[in-house]
């Protein structure tokens, strides 16, 4: 139950191949992590979040920084995200730490969305061009 059938949905686990193979693209839109306020004005659904994680204190949403604006939340920070398009596995060990320690090098604070597919970084929308040629060399550098 809950496996797909028909489609390779594994991804790989080798951390050099990985690494090797990310394409790491910066997106454009601002994004804010905020906690949706059950009796806020906005609905879930008008927000649209790319991502929802349910905490003790409350549901965390990530969500374009138009909308919180529009919908009256608060939020503490605007990111970007940088997706690595790169098709990791679940099971796959050590490439968060790949990536957050180069950008810890450059002191670049990175949070971290592992979804299904790809990993998805964000970080503080005032480094994230230099966020983005980090991790361009680290595929560059282990390349070779």
């Amino acid at each position: 139950m809950g496996e797909k059938v028909g489609k390779n949905v594994s991804g790989e686990t080798d951390l050099n191949k990985l690494v090797g193979a990310m394409q790491p693209m910066l997106s454009e839109i601002e994004y804010v992590f905020a906690v949706f306020d059950t009796h806020s004005s906005a609905s879930l659904v008008e927000l649209a979040p790319i991502g929802t994680f349910q905490e003790q204190e409350g549901l965390t949403v990530i969500v374009p920084k138009h909308k919180a604006d529009t919908s009256g939340l608060n939020y503490q920070g605007v990111f970007q995200c940088i997706t690595l398009n790169v098709h990791s596995s679940l099971d796959a060990v050590g490439l968060t730490a790949a990536v957050s320690t180069a950008l810890t090098e450059q002191n670049i604070s990175a949070n971290v969305v592992a979804a299904f597919y790809h990993d998805h970084i964000f970080v503080p929308i005032d480094k994230a061009n230099q966020a983005l040629l980090c991790l361009q060399k680290l595929v560059s550098d282990s390349r070779q």
